[in-house]
């Protein structure tokens, strides 16, 4: 992460290194959630996720139930369940959990 790198007031971060235990709804078993970056910006600690916007939201339900609906749908629920265990572990320990996309990062797909 350049900005890290070249922004004075980070003054910590890292990838991937944190770990957060999430229970899958498809399986109903415990798995770890490696969040994207940790990031402290004057004095302030955050765990922060990079995502597509579209899969920060339930798919659109289609005319047709195909199979890549479903497995979209099976994507959302999982991340819901990550997010949710992220911001309880972040409560837990005085951390702000982020959810960023292409909009906050100012990148438009065309």
């Amino acid at each position: 992460m350049n900005w890290c790198d070249k922004n004075s007031d980070v003054t910590e971060w890292n990838s991937e290194e944190v770990v957060v235990p999430y229970r899958s709804p498809m399986d109903n078993k415990v798995h770890r959630y490696f969040i994207d970056f940790y990031i402290k910006v004057n004095g302030k600690q955050y765990l922060i996720e990079v995502k597509p916007d579209r899969f920060t939201r339930a798919p659109a339900i289609p005319k047709r139930k195909t199979k890549r609906f479903l497995n979209e749908v099976a994507q959302f629920a999982v991340n819901e369940a990550k997010w949710k265990s992220a911001r309880e572990f972040c409560a837990d320990r005085n951390l702000e959990f982020k959810i960023i996309t292409e909009k906050e990062l100012g990148i438009s797909y065309k």
